[in-house]
């Protein structure tokens, strides 16, 4: 597996608390967009990120953003 999978084509928007969250790379979570370990065996790994106070965010499940983890809109170039 080299490249990942489209977990879906539209982004998870809510409310994220301040904390450290961990963005799945791979499309096999199932948690999207959140990472579950689905990833071991493949050359993917989750991404980790900061959110330093409470805020509306939309996370990309597409996994083909310019601006890992968030929404970029390139899941509207999809087939």
């Amino acid at each position: 597996m080299d490249k990942p999978v489209i977990a879906g084509k539209k982004p998870t928007v809510m409310e994220y608390e301040a904390g450290t969250y961990f963005w799945c790379r791979c499309g096999l979570s199932q948690k999207q967009p959140f990472c579950d370990g689905s990833h071991k065996g493949t050359i993917f790994s989750p991404l980790k990120f900061e959110v330093e106070e409470k805020k509306r965010l939309a996370m990309c499940n597409c996994k083909c953003t310019g601006n890992e983890p968030f929404c970029d809109g390139a899941h509207s170039k999809l087939p």
